[in-house]
């Protein structure tokens, strides 16, 4: 079977519709409200006129942080996850309250999962860890200047507070035992932040 030669244009041409045009919604239905998500069901205009079908997770936004202790290490959690049926190894991390800044809850889910409290705060950016079928975004932090108090996670949450040299969280991700996607980009982004010397520490 011969193959189709891709067809390129000129910067000043373009094909009669652009491609990666806006996607306009036509009808939406909310097909599932939950406490900390929805889903939605939307049909949508392609850009080539044709129309689509889009299943939409709603959520109200979560914060991820890296608390840096004075001695370099890196405070992480390790809780199961039902979803994927095992324990992750992750950064502190939580969802947002309706309407919550960003910064107020990291500060509530570094102490409630770990018992610190930060006196320095850094913003990293925002990502959104899955835009294909999800709102979500996550907005990462780096927190220092650490004090130890008791933790206080939710009712349904079990968890492990631990502390990791670099070199060991750049070998938990190579070796597949940190998996969080979150905490993978928060890590090496606040890594990259606080320079070479916090890498390879």
């Amino acid at each position: 079977m011969a193959m189709t030669e891709p067809t390129f244009f000129a910067r000043d041409e373009g094909p009669p519709w652009d491609p990666i045009a806006e996607e306009v919604p036509l009808e939406s239905r909310r097909v599932y409200e939950g406490r900390i998500l929805n889903l939605r069901v939307d049909t949508v205009r392609l850009p080539s006129g044709e129309t689509a079908i889009r299943e939409i997770v709603e959520h109200r936004g979560a914060v991820a942080i890296v608390p840096i202790l004075d001695d370099g290490r890196v405070v992480l959690v390790r809780q199961f996850r039902y979803a994927v049926g095992a324990v992750c190894l992750e950064v502190p991390a939580g969802t947002l309250e309706p309407g919550e800044d960003p910064l107020i809850g990291a500060h509530r889910e570094l102490e409630e999962e770990t018992g610190y409290q930060a006196a320095r705060w850094e913003r990293l950016g925002a990502i959104w860890p899955t835009p294909g079928y999800s709102t979500e975004e996550i907005v990462l932090f780096i927190a220092q200047d650490l004090r130890p108090g008791p933790a206080r996670p939710e009712p349904d949450e079990a968890l492990s507070v631990v502390a990791m040299p670099w070199s060991e969280i750049w070998a938990a991700i190579e070796g597949g035992r940190l998996r969080d996607a979150k905490s993978i980009v928060a890590l090496v982004w606040a890594a990259r932040r606080l320079g070479d010397l916090s890498i390879s520490a």
